[in-house]
This record gives C-alpha cells, structure tokens and sequence, in this order.
C-alpha cells in the first residue's frame, strides 16, 4: 500500500481571483496539514488550449505561485513545483499513452464539452485529447492516491484509476511472481510470515475484510523487506499481480459558491472577477459599480435582495446581523444601494490583507519564491524518480 498523498494544480493563465481562493486555495491550506500535498503550476497543461499564445505562461507561473503563498499555502508543509521541470511528467504520459484505449479519452464528459464552449481554437490536437491521459500522468506518477475535485471532475479520476487498474494488471504480472511473493514471505519472519499466510487465506477463502485490512497493517509495519517485496506481497494479498500504481480516489470538495460582480459565477471569461491582491481602490470601485435590483430605480424605491447580485456577495461576506439589516433596509427603502455594497467591500479587503502581508516578502526579493520552487522540483523529482524506476522495471525497460 501506499501512503496517503494528495497531488493537485492549477494552469497558469493568468491572475487568480477570489473565486480561486474560495474554490481550491482554501481547501489547499486544510489538506496541507492534514495529508502528504503536492500542489503543481501545470504549465503543460496551460499549452493544450493556450498553445497559440505562450506569452502568459511563463510570468503566470511566479504570479500564482505568489498567490497560493498570499492564500496561506505553506512551503514548509507543502511541495510546490512546476510540471515541466519534473521530466518525468512526459515520460509516464507516454508509457501510459501505449495501453489506454482511444477511446477511453472521447468518452470523457470535459472532452465533446470544451470544444464546443472553445469552438473558436483548433482543438483537434493529441495534446487536448491526451489531456486527461496527461492529468492521470500527475498523479500516478506521485502515487498520489487522493485527488480533490469537485463532483464535474470525478471523471477525470475514474478514468486516472481505470488507467492504473489496467497497468497493473498488464505490467503487474511478473515472470515468477508467486514464486516471489513465497520469498519474501520469508523475508518478513517465520511469525509474522505465517500469520500472514493466515490472513491471506481467510480473506481470499471467506471475504473476511477484518483478515484483508490486519494484512495491510501487518505489511505496513514489516521492516526487513524492500519496497518491491512490499508492494508484490499487497498484490498476493488480494489475489492479484504487483501493484505498480495506486487506484486513485476522488476527495470530494464543495463547489465554489463565489459569485462575480454580475452574480453569475466568477470567471475570468464572464469579466466579472477581483484578483486576489487587487488594490483597494479598485475593489471599491468594481463593487460600487456592480449592478442591483432593477426595482430600485430611485433611492426612495424598495427592493428585493434576492434579485440583487450584490446580496450574493453578502453571503460570502457579511454576518447574520449585517444581512438581517440589509434585508430590512432593502425592503423598506432605508437603506442606498451604496451603503448596502459597504459592507461587502469591507469585507473583501479584510480578507485579502494577510494576502498581501504574507505576499510582499516575495514581491521583494522574487529569488525567494524561485527557490521555494526549485527545492519543490528537487523533491518531486525524488517521488517521480522513484515511481518510474518500478515502471521501467516492470515494462521491461531497466536496463542496468
């Protein structure tokens, strides 16, 4: 078995806004102290819509980075990395490419789906077919067994686990592989080599899940095996082949009630955004600006805050007893559109101050950040180094 390892990533195209923090950073800064992350700047994957502009990419990379920082995720908990730096990326991409059926990526939702919202590019390219196939490179290649998503993506990690379940079972079955699983059996100690032999009878003779999961544990602590061996004896243990790549699972996230500035869901294609550090003035501005109940034509007429974009926001922003006064003040006219948008601009700015303290020492001396990264791409280097060793192995390519 694997440990418990958390893969995501964003695509740099541009400045993040709030609705990025409410829909991914947030959830970023609670895994992070609860799981092994691994957080990537897929610059790859910014190329399968964006290749015929590449401008962006690369000074994106350093402006996200900053904002996950400014949104609390933390190097010294989390691994922060660039896609392309770790080459690995392409290899597993490509050896994977060569036992996922076509037709597993046509059928994915996002497919038929983005090229008809994106029906003004070219996207009869490999590069965006092959985007899932890329996107289950990330995570297989860090063994990254928990993926989180929103319930639109769970595809994405259905077909990741498809992907890993067929490998496994193709590259899995090594020559010999039974007679291997008995040595190292031996390996682990006469006791718990026959107490293992136990369990591993009871559950493949009577399905008893207790006996599955006190093997696991049992493996998971042996210390006189090799990580091979391991994985070889968890593959034995259910009655199958060596488990080269985990089955990944999906960790379901809340999907992101952040309205934009019209009330449809913020979205840098809407133009309806506020970037994470964006200067004061200029929120003040954009929410003063934002459109209200139509009702309200002169500042003596009610209105109804369900028809206002502006009460959106305050759902995110205000408390019960900042919107009991809105309510109040909407219906009965006692309150300006103006001074109901207060409120909501204060709490913005509240919210993006720790952003810019916890920014500012990275706008100041950029090498920070850079080195953050590069210590990142040092380590996830040593995961993926690590998973294509076992891949090469079992695909017949280690060649000493």
């Amino acid at each position: 078995m694997f440990p418990d390892r958390v893969l995501s990533g964003m695509r740099p195209t541009g400045k993040l806004h709030l609705g990025h923090y409410h829909g991914v950073l947030k959830n970023w800064v609670k895994l992070q102290s609860e799981y092994e992350c691994l957080f990537m700047a897929a610059d790859w994957h910014a190329l399968t819509t964006s290749y015929d502009d590449v401008s962006i990419i690369e000074k994106s990379v350093w402006d996200m980075v900053i904002d996950w920082i400014a949104a609390g995720v933390d190097p010294s908990q989390a691994t922060i990395f660039i896609q392309s730096r770790v080459p690995e990326h392409a290899e597993l991409h490509l050896l994977l490419s060569m036992v996922t059926p076509l037709s597993w990526l046509e059928r994915v939702p996002t497919y038929k789906d983005q090229i008809d919202k994106m029906s003004h590019k070219d996207l009869g390219t490999y590069g965006f077919l092959g985007y899932p196939l890329l996107q289950a490179a990330d995570i297989l290649l860090y063994r990254g067994n928990l993926v989180p998503v929103g319930e639109d993506q769970v595809p994405h990690v259905e077909i990741t686990r498809e992907i890993a379940r067929r490998f496994n079972h193709v590259f899995g079955k090594e020559t010999g592989f039974a007679e291997k699983a008995e040595a190292a059996i031996k390996k682990i100690g006469g006791k718990k080599g026959r107490l293992y032999e136990e369990l591993r009878t009871r559950y493949q003779q009577d399905g008893d899940v207790e006996a599955l999961e006190s093997a696991r544990a049992l493996l998971a602590e042996a210390q006189n095996i090799s990580h091979g061996d391991r994985e070889r004896l968890f593959g034995y243990l259910e009655g199958g082949g060596k488990m080269i790549l985990p089955e990944s699972q999906p960790l379901l996230t809340t999907a992101s009630k952040m309205p934009g500035l019209d009330g449809n869901k913020m979205s840098k294609s809407y133009g309806n955004t506020i970037s994470l550090r964006e200067d004061a003035d200029s929120v003040a501005k954009k929410v003063k600006q934002m459109p209200t109940d139509p009702a309200r034509v002169r500042r003596t007429d009610p209105g109804d805050p369900d028809k206002c974009p502006v009460w959106q926001l305050h759902q995110v922003y205000s408390n019960d007893t900042t919107r009991a006064w809105v309510i109040e003040g909407c219906r009965s006219a006692g309150i300006g559109c103006i001074q109901c948008k207060q409120p909501v601009i204060d709490g913005i700015l509240a919210e993006q101050a720790p952003m810019f303290e916890r920014a500012q020492p990275y706008l100041e001396d950029p090498t920070l950040v850079k080195k953050i990264v590069a210590d990142g791409c040092e380590r996830a280097r040593e995961l993926a180094r690590e998973t294509m060793r076992d891949v090469r192995e079992s695909m017949g390519l280690a060649y000493g």
